[in-house]
């Protein structure tokens, strides 16, 4: 049991990835913790998926945050 059992799933997730962000050189690895660590603005969603789709909620996670960006940039540039 955790303090925080609402970031059970999106935790575990996150700390599988520990050794992919272990094997990259220092500047990629704290981009791609940075970016994981993001993911918690979407905790709700993640956790309504549940353990099983845990990575496929992260990655939706990326894609959503990346896509957001997209738009920014592309209504940003329309103005």
């Amino acid at each position: 049991m955790t303090l925080f059992p609402d970031e059970d799933t999106l935790t575990q997730e996150i700390e599988s990835w520990r050794g992919f962000a272990d094997a990259l050189r220092e500047e990629d690895r704290v981009l791609f913790l940075h970016m994981l660590n993001e993911c918690y603005q979407y905790i709700n969603s993640i956790n309504s998926k549940g353990d099983y789709f845990s990575t496929e909620s992260l990655l939706m996670s990326l894609v959503f945050a990346q896509h957001k960006i997209i738009n920014w940039l592309i209504n940003r540039n329309l103005k």
